[in-house]
Parts: C-alpha cells; structure tokens; sequence
C-alpha cells in the first residue's frame, strides 16, 4: 500500500500543490501567490501603454459588489436544523464541519470530520479496512431551552453567523474553517452562557449501518485524553498503522480545533494538531486569512441568470466542492469531508469521483483538482492493483478504495468492472484540455492512461467477424453482465486509444504502441445498439431501469458519439429517452446526466426540466436544504454535477469548439458570463439580453486554435484587443474560426458594438433562500 505522508505541513501541501498541475493549481492553499498560467512560447504582447479601443466594463470588479451579489445566494436559516443535511456547512478541503442540532438533545453539534482520517487496514476491504474514519463532534450546550436560531451562512466569507435565542438569553456565533482549523466565537447574553464539550467517536467505519463487519476485524484501539502544559485538549486516536490526534482549546469566548493524521507513524498526528492549532493565532487573526482566500477564489469567474433559486444553488455548490477539495489533498470520498453514518465510507470511482469534479474546469479552479494529485502520487498503487501477471505493462482500480487508490480490479472474462480508472483519467484529460499545462499531461495522463489502455489489450480478442471483442465486463452497476462487449468499456478503450495516439504527438513521443492503438481503433467492435438505442453489451439490452449512464458514457461526458454527426441524432435520442423511461431505480444523477445530454443536443427546455426533477420534493431523492444529497448516506457527487449540468447549457467546449449559450431554456433571456474556462485554455465572457447574445470575449491563455460557435446573428464584427480586426475563417454551422495569439483577446458582436458590460442580471424566478429560511 502506498503509504500518507507522516507530517501534513501547510508548507508540504503546498509544495506538493506546486507540482500537481503546473503552475495553474499554485492558488489552492492560503497564503500562496497567484499562479501564472501554463508557460508556452511568449507570442505577440499587446502594448497596455496604448489605450484600448475596447474593453469590458466589469461592475464585479470590487469587494462590495461582490459582498453584495453573493450575500443574494447565502443560505439562512430561522429554524433549528435537526439532521446534517439541513444545516450549515463548513470546510477547508480537509477538514469539515456540520452544524445542526444534536438528536433528541437541546444541543447543537458541530461534527469534526478530515479528509484525511481514515483506517489502514487493507486486509478488510475500502468498506472496512481503509475507510474514512469519524473524529467526533462538539456540542455547544446553552443554559435555557433553545426557542429560536436566527443564522446566515455567508458565501462570500465562507462563515456561519447569527443567534441561538433560549429561555435564558442569547448566543452570538460566528464559525468557519481555514488551514485545518475550526474556530468559533460565541458570545453569551442575559443569563445564557456557553459551554462546549467534544465528543470524540469510535474509530469504527460508518458502514456498521448497514452490515457487520468482515471475519477477523478487531476494534481499533480506544481513544485517549490528554491536557498539555498551555491547556490545549487533546484526544489521541491510536489506530493500526496510524495515528489521529484532536487538539482544542478556548480562549475567553474562543474555541479553536484542529485534527491531525499521520501514516504509518503511530505518533505524528499528536505534535501536528498542536503545531496547527499554535500556527493558528486567534480568531480574528484566522479570519483575516480565511477572508483573504476566498474573496480572491470567487472572483476567478463569474455567472448570473435570472432563476434566483438555482443561480443560488449555483454559487453554494462552488463554495462547496472548494469547501471539500484542494489540489493536493486527499480525492472526495462519497460524503466529501463531511463524514456522516453511511454504507459508503469510501472512494467510488465508477461515477461518484467524475462527477465530483466537472465543475472546477469552467468555474476555472483547477486548483481544486485533488483527483489528478491523487492519481500522480500514487501510481504505484494503480500498478500493484491489476493481477501480478499485468504489472509490467498495466494498471487499474476497483469500484471503491481509500484515498491512495488502493482496490485491486478484477479481470475482463469474469464479469468485473473494469473501467474505471480509465474514466477518471478522462476527467484528468479535461484539466490538460482546460489548462493546457503539459506537465499535467507528461507526467499524469499519458503514463497512466497508457497503463490503463493497455490492461483492456491483453483481453482484446478477434472474433470470427474480424472484429476485436471484450471477453465480459460489468457496466456500472447494471444487474446483469454482458457476455461480452459492455459498451460502458467499449467507449473508454476508444477515448484511450484516440487520446494516447494524440497525447503522443503533443509530447513528441514515438511510442512502440501506436500501431495497436491505431488497430483497435479500426477493428474494434461497433457498440452493441437494438431497437431502443445504446445496448448494456452484447446480447443484453437495456431491459430494467438503472440509475447509472454507464451504457452512455460515449454520448456523454466522451461526446465520441455527438450531436454533431447528423447520422447519429436518431440514436443519441431513442437511448436518452429509452433509459429515462423504465422508471423506478433512477436517482439524482440520473436527472443531471439527462440534462446534461440534453444540452449537447442543443435543447435546453428539455434539459432545465429534467434538472428540475433532482430539486422536485415529490422525487424519490431530491435535493435537500442545505443542498446536499443523500440516499443511504450522503452523496456528494450529484449536487456538484448539477452545476455542471447549468455550465452545458450556458457554454461547451468539446471537439475543439466552443459553443457560447449552446442550450438556454427559453424561459432565461438574460444570462452573464465573465471568464468561463473551456478546452484551450480560453476565458470566455458573454452577455446574453432578452434572449439575443449580444458579444462574446475570449481571451487565450495557451494560444490554441479557436473554433467560436458565437450564435450572433447578422454581420460580424472581431476586433483584437489592440483594434485591429482578427483574422476569421467561416468554417460554417455558425463556427468561426479565429488567430488568437497566446495572452490576447477578441470581442466578436454584430452591429454597433454593444455595451460590454459584465453585471448581475435581474431575476425573473424569484425563489426562498436555501436552508430552512
């Protein structure tokens, strides 16, 4: 097994942060400097001494309007929350914090929950032995009958504020999470004082819900208390190959927290829960970083339209996937680091990972990407998952592991599941695409995509047909197995094979494997289709209702299969419609990969109603108030693929086009975007006014081919940013393709030129705060 690092230092992560995707991720941890982007040959500078013949007029541009606009999509709350997934939320991509009331009790818990806790057992399965472990939970435990709570989790500062009114007087709060700690201020009015206790909880896996655990299992051993010589707290988890050490302290109205891990030291965790908590200071002076942060973070790119309940939805979910990850940092687990009781305490990557991560690229934060970390640190671990027979050439990941990818993957011919890392390489791919850092391909995508392809080959057949076939393959989570031919493989081994011939020509590598990639592309068997579309595999039609898109995947998020190739609209619509209508089994995600499939078909009328379906409170699993989202436990996964289901419709980037406003519902004639990344490494902004977009700005980072789907009608008009007129090609379809050096940008309009103006749009669906307003 791959081993953690001992000592989890801010300086350490960062230094990792560094190096996981080149230069764009140097912004993910406070205190470091913004990164330049991806160094490429410099290509002409415009001179900013000469006045600009045009420019936008960005109204986003200061700490008020900022302050203001998100202060409109902050959740509130004026009841008492009773379960996690009502309440507020915190977190630093590490640790995380739930606040609601403590069952059955007149308390309210905050859970102390970190990414990086879990067991190192993996005799006992990612279920067991390597899953993440709970912490424990403070309780704040008032005076009087609580009677009232007046809170408001701020996006825009990233802390939860407000009173706890009780029988006695009130409590004052103010909470948030920044560098692995927690710190509270509360302060107690009339006869009201504030008393905390922490709980610590059994380092026992969550999954005890729903079964027993395997033969063999012994309890971790049981906490232990200490007091240092400052009056710091400390619980001390002592944990088979590991460590986890809790440290509090209080300070007048103060409370800080911190928890440290440390593998395979059985010691470390306990100095660096001290060290965090001292590096720490006090409240005010924490609150001064943690700000600092996030105020830089949310102005890296911005979108409004004119749902006011979704536009919300919309920014809470991008506080909440940088609430839960940092490049560097451990993968997302199921939960994030909001660990509650659950059958799944782990890392699942036959969906849950993939769709976790989507929507970073067009919010442009890669420096959130810690699936790509995970993946360039531990590819030893990928290799010693395959059989032993496969190591030399082969690597591989199981459904579910803990976050050093530790799972071993079954063989093609006996009905395993096989895909996966393939999958959530794919999304590594889309950070290349989105930055353009070749460091990032070089080093993470080509090497273990390589790996990853080549463990299908060695079970690639050919068939009487001539054709190469796939001895049987599960396809996420269907029921039943194909024979063989599972489209789910089908579709990555041909994304594998076509993105590692091209990967190979960016890097300037003669590989010895190019002629077979190239075979399989040719050879490789059709996918299996019947009547109704898109079949599981051969000889097995989709016949149950199934959450998963497995039997999609080349439709979406590979677009291998796209609306783009008129031969293939009939096909991409009986299978979407097919899928959706054998009801019963479907859940969340289901409803945001239709929409999303919707929107690549152009049809965002389609696609926003079945959005609408995952925030339906008659659906079986809706959307809860706090916006997160539970089946048998939380699943974080499918409220940040929502989001990305709104990027589909506002703005797409796949096969080299960017296609700006590409599915809008008709119902939202007014919709902003100010730099939206897309492949090429392009910041895109538009302005879409009662339902005309009226100019798009792209401005290159990386100096890659521009291919515009602009949707403006009438004589166009492209002006680089020192005046002079671009030099176009109408490619036709709407597509305009355009010279865009390195650093420069364009504005694209028709007419007269427009007001560029970057601002809020007016609502137009009015709807209630999220939370329990």
């Amino acid at each position: 097994m791959t081993s953690g690092p001992e000592h989890h230092s801010t300086v350490a992560r960062r230094a990792v942060l560094g190096t996981a995707l080149g230069g764009a991720a140097a912004a993910a941890l406070p205190g470091t400097a913004q990164a330049e982007e991806p160094s490429r040959t410099a290509p002409p500078a415009l001179d900013e001494k000469r006045a600009r013949p045009w420019k936008l007029r960005d109204t986003m541009t200061t700490d008020g309007a900022w302050a203001t606009f998100l202060r409109r999509q902050d959740l509130l709350w004026t009841r008492l929350p009773t379960r996690w997934y009502e309440g507020p939320f915190l977190g630093d991509g590490l640790l995380g914090s739930m606040i609601y009331q403590e069952p059955g009790a007149n308390r309210i818990r905050f859970t102390v929950q970190h990414g990086r806790v879990q067991d190192h057992r993996p005799e006992f399965g990612s279920g067991w032995g390597t899953c993440r472990l709970p912490v424990g939970h403070l309780t704040l435990d008032p005076v009087g009958t609580i009677t009232a709570v007046d809170w408001r989790l701020s996006l825009w500062n990233a802390e939860l504020t407000g009173t706890v009114t009780t029988s006695a007087g009130t409590l004052t709060l103010s909470a948030l999470i920044h560098d692995e700690v927690l710190a509270v201020k509360v302060r107690a009015s009339g006869d009201e004082r504030a008393v905390w206790t922490f709980h610590p909880e059994e380092a026992v896996s969550p999954r005890k819900i729903q079964e027993g655990p395997p033969e063999g299992y012994t309890p971790n051993p049981p906490w232990t208390t200490r007091t240092t010589s400052d009056g710091t707290e400390q619980v001390l988890q002592p944990l088979t190959g590991g460590q986890t050490a809790t440290a509090y302290r209080r300070d007048g109205d103060e409370l800080l927290l911190s928890v440290g891990h440390s593998a395979p030291s059985t010691t470390a965790a306990e100095a660096d829960s001290l060290r965090t908590l001292r590096r720490a200071g006090s409240h005010s002076t924490l609150r001064k970083r943690h700000t600092r942060w996030w105020h830089a973070f949310y102005q890296k790119s911005f979108v409004s339209f004119p749902d006011q309940r979704l536009q919300s939805f919309h920014w809470i979910q991008l506080y909440k996937v940088a609430s839960a990850s940092r490049a560097g940092g451990p993968v997302m687990a199921t939960s994030g680091p909001w660990l509650e009781p659950t059958p799944w305490p782990a890392v699942w990557w036959n969906l849950n990972v993939q769709l976790e991560y989507w929507l970073i690229h067009g919010s442009n934060h890669l420096e959130l990407d810690s699936l790509a970390t995970t993946l360039r640190q531990n590819q030893e671990q990928l290799i010693a998952n395959v059989p032993a027979t496969y190591r030399g050439d082969s690597s591989g990941v199981g459904r579910s592991s803990d976050m050093f990818a530790n799972r071993s993957v079954g063989r093609p011919g006996t009905g395993a599941e096989v895909g996966d890392l393939t999958w959530a390489l794919h999304n590594v791919w889309l950070s290349y695409r989105h930055s353009m850092d070749k460091t990032l391909l070089r080093d993470t995508v080509f090497p273990v995509l390589r790996r990853a392809i080549n463990y299908y080959l060695h079970f690639l057949t050919p068939g009487s047909d001539g054709k190469l076939h796939l001895p049987s393959t599960l396809s996420p989570e269907y029921p039943v197995v194909p024979p063989q031919d599972t489209n789910y493989d089908l579709a990555l081994i041909r994304w594998g094979c076509r993105t590692l011939i091209e990967s190979a020509e960016l890097l300037g590598i003669d590989d010895e494997s190019k002629p077979r990639w190239q075979e399989v592309l040719a050879k490789l068997t059709p996918y299996p289709v019947d009547d109704n579309g898109f079949m599981i595999g051969a000889d097995t039609p989709y016949a149950q209702s199934h959450r998963h898109y497995s039997h999609l995947l080349m439709v979406y998020p590979l677009y291998l299969v796209n609306w783009d190739q008129p031969e293939s609209r009939d096909l991409i619509t009986k299978s979407i419609v097919h899928w959706h209508a054998l009801t019963g089994a479907h859940r969340g995600y289901s409803y945001t990969g239709a929409a999303s499939m919707y929107a690549m078909t152009g049809d965002g009328d389609t696609a926003i109603s079945y959005l609408r379906k995952f925030f339906d409170p008659t659906t079986r699993y809706p959307c809860q108030a706090n916006t997160h989202y539970t089946e048998a436990g939380p699943v974080i996964e499918t409220p940040l693929s929502a989001s990305q289901s709104l990027h589909d419709m506002f703005c797409q980037s796949w096969g080299g086009v960017i296609r700006v406003f590409p599915a809008v519902p008709t119902a939202w004639a007014d919709v902003t975007l100010h730099d939206f990344r897309t492949q090429g490494a392009f910041l895109v902004s538009a302005v879409r006014q009662k339902g005309t977009t009226r100019f798009v700005r792209v401005r290159s980072l990386a100096g890659e081919p521009l291919k515009l789907r602009h949707g403006i009608g009438g004589r166009l008009t492209a002006l680089l940013d020192d005046g002079t007129p671009a030099r176009t090609r109408d490619l036709g379809d709407g597509i305009l393709a355009i010279d865009l050096p390195k650093g420069r940008e364009v504005l694209v309009h028709s007419g007269s030129r427009p007001d560029l103006v970057i601002a809020p749009v007016a609502v137009s669906e009015p709807g209630p705060a999220w939370g329990l307003p």
